[in-house]
Order: structure tokens, then sequence, then C-alpha cells
């Protein structure tokens, strides 16, 4: 007996796919976009629900799709395009949606044919250079792993599955809070989690089923009110962005579907609030049936609801009245560098309360250029209370031991942290200077308490609380260019119906600096960016509220509707 479908999500499937296969357009498009393409316009072609169902226009757009592809298809059998040059997990992202392309259109009869034989060859070209070829990034094992299964799939050779078997034998890497290494929502959502349930299919491993699950389990209270997924934790290019969570919307449906999960059924529901623009899904549908299949009735929200992932050090806290995370998990402080592949930013607190909501709130201080706050150490007090600590520290040098010293002044050039130089500087004595901040956090359902307690040497410091756009500050000075000065005054950052307010109270050392101080209010990204000429600074409207250390300030942050 046929399972009953949920006519309703297919349509809605159906739809999306229609409105990106043109078959008519020509396009000139990168590789993957190419091989997307005709996977959707051979999807359309099969569905009872598309309007190109059976059409002679979808099967001639889909071979002209297929020259173009061919055409950028090197000797190697990989494709060129974008900045990874001779790119083998790059070259099996489009692979992956040939393959499955090649499934629909061997399945759809001799109309076809043609299309099925383009498919062939193209995936024929491509596989020595999968089956032998490398990568640079943790999700990129998968994605090239999901494509040698593809090709087992399809042209059944042992050699793809042993090759896909010594990639997996390094082992997944999710971590016990079940967040991948990367920690990213795009390669998540992109890239891990489908290639890993693409692979418990075909090689049977239900392990790796499992592994997805706890990743979107872990997901589920890092879904924000505004229909995004966090990312500030992120160690790839998503920490800086805000990230949507329709991409996981098929796989939330899927284990839904097969789990009975309501919790999951519920983020679904999430996923598709805004409707279904994925023109991938159609052809997910027809490959995967069960995602076609109705919902299991979704769970009520819970609220109010803590999460902290050790992991990453991040805390999320929400109630009907605020969503609030703390972050202290930067990989800077250790590394101490900013790079591709770390978690660089330095946001340490977000909170939304309806349409007013505080994007990000950064703590700069002046003390070597070392760049702003990114907690070292976070520490759980209690249930909703953290504490995040950063010591830096820097030197100044003495003369050279006499063993050491050289005739001709030539001292092997090093970088001691902050600063490269030829002195040998770790042949040197050195006089260390150091400076302490620590934040302590109270989460509360109406926001946040926090006391910020900055010792050292004399420093100027900076708090910079960015809002996202719709409202203006009330009770601050403005500076101009999107810019305020707070004082001891109370703040009010009001959108609609609701609002943000915010007060500062200083416990120890000097009263916060007035507006005419444009030298200490300010965001200062840190050397590693400005030797460059770049920043990671916010845009939103931002306030400044500042002063020089040491100092200990407290800061109330609540969210609530006008009276």
């Amino acid at each position: 007996m046929p399972f009953p479908l949920d006519h309703e999500f297919v349509r809605a499937a159906a739809l999306a796919a229609d409105g990106s296969a043109d078959p008519s357009a020509e396009f000139i498009e990168p590789h993957r976009a190419l091989a997307r393409r005709v996977k959707t316009l051979v999807a359309a072609y099969r569905s009872p629900e598309s309007a190109l169902h059976g059409s002679e226009r979808a099967v001639a757009g889909a071979l002209t799709h297929l020259r173009a592809l061919r055409s950028v298809q090197t000797p190697s059998g990989l494709f060129a395009g974008g900045d990874n040059v001779q790119s083998p997990p790059d070259s099996a992202f489009t692979v992956n949606d040939v393959c499955d392309a090649h499934v629909l259109a061997a399945g759809a009869g001799p109309e076809l044919a043609d299309v099925t034989a383009a498919l062939a060859e193209i995936a024929g070209a491509a596989t020595a250079s999968l089956l032998t070829g490398g990568v640079h990034t943790p999700n990129h094992r998968w994605e090239l792993s999901a494509a040698l299964a593809r090709l087992h799939r399809s042209f059944p050779d042992d050699r793809l599955l042993a090759r896909a078997e010594e990639w997996l034998a390094e082992g997944v890497d999710i971590d016990a809070d079940g967040l991948y290494s990367e920690r990213s929502a795009v390669y998540a959502s992109i890239v891990t989690n489908p290639a890993l349930l693409l692979l418990a299919e075909v090689l049977g491993r239900p392990e790796l089923v499992d592994a997805v699950e706890r990743n979107l389990t872990a997901t589920l209270d890092l879904i924000r009110p505004d229909g995004t997924v966090e990312t500030v934790h992120s160690r790839r290019q998503d920490q800086r962005q805000s990230f949507a969570l329709w991409p996981y919307l098929p796989h939330y449906r899927l284990l839904a579907v097969r789990t009975g999960r309501g919790d999951f059924a519920r983020a679904a529901r999430l996923a598709a609030a805004d409707g279904i623009h994925d023109p991938d899904l159609l052809a997910q549908t027809l490959l995967t049936p069960d995602l076609a299949r109705p919902l299991p009735a979704p769970d009520p929200e819970r609220l109010p609801r803590d999460r902290y992932l050790p992991t990453a050090r991040l805390a999320a806290h929400v109630s009907a009245t605020a969503h609030t995370v703390v972050y202290g998990g930067s990989d800077v402080p250790e590394h101490r560098r900013i790079r591709s592949g770390l978690a660089c930013n330095p946001t340490f607190l977000r909170l939304f309360a309806g349409a007013a909501v505080l994007d990000a709130v950064r703590l700069s201080r002046g003390f070597f250029d070392l760049g702003p706050f990114r907690a070292a150490e976070t520490e759980r007090l209690a249930d909703h209370r953290y504490r995040l600590t950063q010591t830096l520290t820097s030197a100044y040098y003495q003369p050279l031991p006499k063993d050491r010293r050289r005739d001709d002044g030539a001292y092997r050039l090093v970088d001691e942290g902050r600063f490269s130089a030829a002195m040998a500087f770790p042949d040197r004595p050195q006089d260390e200077v150091s400076h302490t901040t620590r934040i302590e956090v109270d989460l509360r359902d109406d926001g946040a308490d926090l006391r910020i307690d900055i010792s050292g040497p004399s420093v100027p410091w900076s708090l910079e609380l960015t809002f996202r756009p719709g409202g203006e500050p009330q009770g601050a000075v403005p500076l101009g260019d999107g810019r305020w000065c707070m004082t001891t005054e109370p703040l009010t950052y009001r959108v609609g119906d609701d609002e943000i307010q915010v007060e500062a109270v200083v416990e120890r050392g000097e009263p916060l600096v007035g507006p005419d101080r444009s030298d200490v209010l300010r965001y200062d990204p840190g050397q590693d960016y400005t030797v460059a000429g770049g920043t990671d600074a916010t845009t939103g409207n931002r306030v400044h509220l500042g002063g020089h250390g040491p100092q200990t300030l407290t800061l109330t942050l609540r969210a609530g509707s006008p009276a």
C-alpha cells in the first residue's frame, strides 16, 4: 500500500522548481549551478505536480545546460571555475547533482535517453579524479564521499565504495554537543547533513543518520525568533552573517517523518513558514519519497528554556519575552591570530525582543592594539549565569644575553604574538604587561544583567551595542554616521510595539566619557585587521559607551513593550 503524501508540500516544491527551471533561457553560469538546473529540469519533467511535467521543452533545456556543463569539464574530468583550481571537492558538488539527475532520468523512459547518456558521460569523465582526489576543509570529506557513493549507485565500482569508506574511517567530526568541527550552519545544512544521509543510505551505515539527528537536535535551541540560525560561534564565513533556517527543512522533515519526533516537525514547519523557495526540494521528494509524507504533529514550543553548549561555549536563554545568546568560544585567544577556519567573531551577547533586536555587544580595549574582547575562558556559574574572561599579555624585551649576541646583528625574524621583527624575541628576557577583562552575565526571562570588570593598567575602553535597523536610540547623544553616545541616562531602542531598554552604572573607576571623546567611543578591530586595511565592524545603529580602566560597570538589558 502506498504511503499518503503531503500534496500541499509537493505542490509547493514543484512551484519552486518551476520558478527556477526556465527551459527556454540561455544561462552562462558556474558548473555547480548548471548541474543543479539540469537536476531541477529532470525532476520537473518527472513530477505530475510540475508545469513542465512530460515537457519536451524541459528535455531540450536540460540538454542545453548539459552541453554547457560538458564544455567546462577539463581533461582531468574536474570542472573549471572558482578560486579552487582543479578542485575535487568543488567538482564533487556538481557530480552529486549529475548523479541524482541520472537516477531521475534513467527511470523516465526513452524520452530522456539523450539526457541520461550525457549525464553518464560527464559522471564517467569525473570518476578517476574524484576517486584519487583530496580535500582541504572538513566538510569536503563528506561531500566527496557522497559523490563517490552516488557514482557507485549509478555505475557500480567497488573502488568507489572503498575510497568512500577510507574517508569515513577518519570518523565524523561531530562533538559531544552535536556540532560539527566547523560549527557552521551553512556547511551543516548544505553539505554535511545531506552528505551523511546519502552515505547512510547507499552504504548501509545507520550511525551516520544518528550523527545528523544529533546535529539537528543541537540546532533546535539555536533557532532564533527571526527565522535564522545562530552563527556567532561558527568557524567559517557565516560567523559574520545571518543564515536562514530553510536549508534545514528537508533534514528536519525527513527525520520527523521517520522518527515521529514532534520537535523536528515543529522545526520543519518553522523552516517553511515563509514558503518553500528551494528549487531542489522537488528532486529530493522524488529521490527520497519519505520526504513527501505528512509530518507528525509538532510539539508545542517549551518556554522558558536554556541550552548551554560547552564545546562552543555558547548559551541561549529563550522566553516568551526575550531570546538571549551569550558567547565565549572564540579560537583567537588560543591561536593569537585571525584566520579563515577559526571562530573570530568578537560578539559576546545578542538579544532579541520581538522586532527590536540587539544584534551585537562588543568591547574594545586600547591595549597594544590586540583587538576586541574575546573570551579565553567561559565558566557556567549557575543555570543562568556565566563568566567570560580574557587576559591579554604583551611584553617589553631586554637586551640579549651575551651568548645569544651576534657580531653581524642578523637575528632571527620572529613573530612574538603581535609584532614580527628580526630580534630573536624568544632569546630575550622580557617584562610582561597584562590586562584582564571579566564579564559576568546573568540571563533573565526579560533580558540580561552584565557586570564588566576591567583591570590592569589604565587604558581606554568602549562598549559597542549594535541594534538592527528599524528604530532609533532614545536617550543617547547622536554622533552621526549611525552612531550614538550613551551616558548613565537610560537608553530605549524601540521598533513598533517592541523595545529594549539599557541602563549603565559605573561601580568603580572614573565616570563614563562624553560624546566629545571620539578617540574613545569607537570600535577597534585590532591590528590583525587594520594592518591590512580591513575590519570586522558591524553595521546598524551603533551605541557606544566608554571610559578609562581600571573600571567596573554594570549594564541592564530589558526587553519589553511601551507602557
